[in-house]
């Protein structure tokens, strides 16, 4: 836990191409140093990350950095098209390239206070819990994953106002201002009803919004099947790009003439024709090279149309759980389709990322434009740590990663670049003459 003292450099330099978007010199300075902070504090709340900063001269206050990060009228709207814009340039020239469509929960435990949290069961842990619905879009390469949006959901609050208007209604309303009053509730009612948005809804307008850009032209798209909807089907494949999605074993197609579930014309075919799974080797985006047993065929679904599926056995006596790979590409090989849904766990990679190192579940603020900015800012802090410019370290404590540059040592490199500000502050300090305690108290305040 390093008192920071200023911007690192790599922060620095990584967030000039940001700074039109800001109003004053000081509110970027306290931005940079959010950013900091939610890269290299323990506690990536803006109370933990101001308890850590030092300033040469006057203090400002928590409600300074506050108000510079939260409630500036800097452009917040676009923050992120800015973001895609930059991370754009790193895409598109190192191999295949693929932008996964997904959503996680972002736990909030004590914040019932906080936007977009609510209180319901969470199928990951198996037990009630408070958290925000939070949507995203990775775009990622063999070399980076950058997130390129993220949206909370707004709870939905029909069930509980639907319950209110029948609990409250009455017969006949002898006064007109009653009237007006249960008229007002039920147009506020409407407008909340029409203006809620499932998360599926929320993915087809991220792609529409990704595609109008346009940075991103070569990108694939990957998703499962908690994602998957006819709507962004088509939408995907009216701006002429293909997509792989995984398909739940409950999907019917037309097989052999008549209307079959999947999972049952798997095991027909595991049973009855083994051979028709063929060996594929597939070079993953991790790097790694699988095998796969696979068949693959052009069917026929209800509503989607004529898609091409692949059933994916990991075991080469198909004693494993199959997978179902639906996608809109009916050229493409199996092993191809493969490929590209294994970049869809690039999304859990910056969910993980996001929850443990850069503070996506960390923002205790309570309202809408906060929290979007806070999620959106965690987003940049991400891209930077992963374009901090470090070499393979040789060091015995790294020997694990075999000469690979892990996202630990990038981390440490801006660690050392923190730390060796604060050696130059307590050296100025005590140039001066201060005493050790002097210099403690100006470094970390009792």
């Amino acid at each position: 836990m390093l008192p920071i003292c200023g911007v690192p450099a790599t922060i620095e330099q990584g967030m000039v191409p940001y700074r039109d978007l800001f109003c004053r010199d000081e509110g970027f300075a306290h931005i940079s140093r959010y950013v900091t902070g939610l890269i290299l504090s323990p506690n990536k709340t803006l109370q933990g990350i101001y308890d850590l900063q030092v300033w040469d001269q006057e203090s400002p206050s928590r409600r300074a950095m506050h108000a510079a990060v939260f409630e500036a009228g800097w452009d917040a709207a676009a923050l992120m098209p800015r973001h895609r814009a930059i991370v754009a340039q790193d895409h598109g020239k190192r191999g295949p390239e693929v932008i996964s469509l997904d959503w996680t929960l972002a736990h909030h435990e004590w914040g019932a206070e906080i936007y977009g949290v609510t209180k319901s069961y969470d199928d990951v842990e198996r037990r009630m819990a408070r958290f925000q619905t939070v949507v995203t879009a990775v775009v990622a390469n063999r070399a980076l994953v950058d997130g390129i949006e993220v949206r909370v959901q707004e709870p939905s609050v029909r069930e509980a106002e639907e319950a209110y208007l029948q609990a409250t209604a009455r017969e006949s309303y002898a006064q007109m201002e009653h009237v007006r009053a249960r008229l007002l509730e039920f147009l506020y009612h409407l407008q909340h009803r029409f203006a809620s948005k499932k998360r599926t809804e929320m993915v087809v307008e991220i792609v529409e919004q990704s595609e109008q850009e346009g940075h991103f032209p070569a990108a694939h798209y990957a998703f499962d099947n908690g994602v998957l909807t006819v709507e962004l089907a088509h939408g995907i494949e009216h701006q002429g790009k293909p997509w792989v999605s995984e398909l739940e074993c409950s999907r019917n197609l037309v097989w052999r003439g008549q209307w079959r579930r999947i999972d049952a014309v798997a095991a027909e075919l595991r049973h009855n024709a083994p051979q028709s799974f063929r060996p594929l080797q597939v070079h993953c985006r991790s790097g790694e090279t699988k095998t796969f047993w696979a068949f693959t065929k052009t069917v026929r679904l209800r509503r989607y149309g004529r898609k091409r599926i692949v059933i994916v056995h990991e075991r080469e006596d198909l004693s494993d759980a199959p997978r179902f790979l639906l996608t809109d590409a009916l050229h493409w090989e199996s092993g191809r389709i493969i490929e590209t849904w294994s970049f869809r766990w690039t999304a859990e990679l910056f969910h993980a990322l996001g929850k443990q190192g850069t503070g996506l579940e960390a923002a205790q603020v309570r309202t809408e434009e906060a929290v979007n900015r806070h999620l959106r800012f965690s987003c940049v802090a991400q891209s930077l740590l992963q374009r901090a410019p470090v070499v393979a370290s040789s060091v015995e404590k790294f020997a694990f990663a075999q000469g690979q540059i892990t996202l630990g040592q990038r981390c440490r490199v801006i660690a050392r670049e923190v730390f060796h500000a604060l050696l130059q502050v307590a050296q100025r300090l005590f140039t001066d003459g201060r005493s050790c305690e002097q210099v403690l108290e100006v470094l970390m305040p009792a």
